[in-house]
């Protein structure tokens, strides 16, 4: 009796242990929005275009085909129809599947099995045709979990769409204005060529006059060459940057030609927050993926636990058998059945619980990617703000060094030209000249390349929408 009462009790004790959910908790928590140190003001609006704002009709087109054409983006639209398209497939199974199966077999029947006499031992042909039907009632949400984890899944996507569209404005932006510096810097090689060219012909007349020797006029035309070898280094980057442009646009050397000399207003204001915006959170599609990655773990954790609790399906068959193939189409050969199939899982080694904790750990995941995203966000931003403040500051006072060289040098030029200094005091002031223009062309162009990083940093050209970051595709 107690060996009767020990076998009894055993599968209750194993299904007690195995059904109740584990002692499996997530261990990471989300960074709370207080704690970001975010304004209280919104960012200001910004249009989708944004690129419209620098008044270059040559960036309206390339832009346009930038986010038609660039092969990234094309990879990232593919990813979300196959999101989409998991929807799909999950929802799917929510619904009754029928199938129709068909089968004709040459068989060897046993003579030692139920086979009547005439039919043992002879081979002959066996035929199955059925048709099945099954519904997998959903009685504790596991496939309702899974088509919301899809969907947050597919959301995801959609809004790494917005992020790479993003990502790449921004990198287009970078190679436009290097564009910009290059064909900048090859017009102030070409005003110190001119420059130097004057400075040569000035230390010739002097040589010939007596007033200057061999060595000035050799440093003369020294410094020429040089000036052309920074022409020809500043054409070869202004090449490179065509390059880069045309690959991004989804083109090849045959646009090379094509890629004019920008005419970009880039002193134009775009709309930017002068402090962490309130609603960073909410704007940015990378924050906002991945707090839909979240979403679907969660909904991932729940289809996971829905896995202790018995699996209740509706089957049905209707079909024909018989051994002999002119015996399948007889009324005798006619098959059916139906009924609730229930699966409950009692004993499986601890692998539905080792599955619930591998999505717990899923869902740890998602949050510390989630926080790390959000964190991270903070920091760009932040660094935007203080790179535009600062660039806009050395700005004023690159402009103050560069009205002052050049009044320095038109002033020893002329006491060159007087005979009242001699040609290094010229050189200098001519050498820190060139500097000073180099160095504002920088500071113009990577002041541009903060404001557009900063309008992008707090998801500047998006609006985010519900429909359009959740929807998904309904066959």
């Amino acid at each position: 009796m107690p060996t009767r009462l020990a076998t009894c009790a055993l599968p209750v004790l194993l299904l007690c242990g195995c059904v109740g959910a584990p002692a499996t908790t997530p261990q990471t928590a989300e960074v709370p929005p207080q704690a970001l140190g975010l304004g209280t003001d919104p960012a200001p609006p910004s249009d989708l275009a944004w690129w419209t704002a620098f008044g270059d009709p040559q960036v309206d087109r390339l832009a346009g085909r930038l986010m038609q054409s660039n092969p990234t983006l094309q990879g990232v639209l593919a990813r979300i129809r196959a999101a989409q398209a998991d929807i799909s497939i999950n929802r799917a199974a929510n619904y009754p599947q029928v199938s129709l199966d068909a089968s004709v077999q040459r068989m060897l029947l046993s003579d030692a099995y139920i086979f009547p006499a005439g039919f043992g031992g002879s081979s002959l042909w066996a035929g199955d045709v059925q048709a099945r039907l099954s519904w997998s009632l959903d009685f504790w949400g596991k496939q309702a979990a899974l088509i919301d984890k899809a969907r947050g899944t597919a959301a995801a996507v959609a809004l790494d769409g917005q992020a790479a569209r993003l990502a790449l404005a921004g990198t287009f932006a970078q190679a436009y204005v290097g564009l910009f510096l290059a064909w900048r810097n090859v017009d102030i090689a070409g005003q110190a060529v001119r420059e130097r060219q004057t400075i040569l012909e000035l230390t010739e007349s002097r040589v010939t006059a007596g007033l200057e020797n061999a060595a000035a006029l050799e440093q003369a035309k020294a410094l020429l060459a040089m000036s052309r070898i920074e022409g020809m280094k500043f054409e070869a980057q202004r090449d490179v940057s065509i390059h880069a442009i045309a690959a991004l646009t989804g083109q090849g050397a045959a646009a090379y030609a094509a890629i004019e000399r920008p005419v970009a207003a880039l002193d134009t204001a775009l709309p930017l927050p002068t402090a962490l915006p309130a609603d960073l959170l909410a704007r940015r599609p990378d924050i906002l993926a991945a707090r839909a990655r979240v979403t679907a773990a969660l909904r991932g954790r729940d289809a996971a636990h829905a896995d202790f609790f018995p699996n209740i399906n509706l089957a049905a068959n209707i079909g024909l058998q018989a051994v002999g193939l002119g015996n399948i189409f007889t009324d005798d050969a006619f098959t059916a059945g139906a009924g609730p199939a229930l699966h409950l899982p009692i004993f499986d080694a601890g692998k539905i619980r080792a599955q619930y904790a591998r999505a717990t750990a899923d869902l740890d995941l998602a949050v510390s990617e989630y926080n790390a995203t959000v964190l991270g966000a903070v920091r760009q931003v932040s660094d935007a703000l203080t790179q535009v403040k600062s660039l806009e500051a050395q700005r004023v006072q690159q402009q103050l060094a560069l009205d002052s060289a050049a009044r320095a040098f038109a002033l020893a030029e002329e006491r060159y030209r007087l005979g009242l200094d001699g040609q290094l005091p010229m050189l200098t002031a001519q050498n820190t000249l060139l500097a000073a223009r180099q160095q504002m062309a920088a500071l113009v162009s990577l002041a541009v390349i903060q404001r557009v990083t900063l309008l992008l940093s707090v998801g500047g050209g998006f609006a985010p929408s519900g429909d359009s970051a959740t929807q998904d595709s309904r066959p």
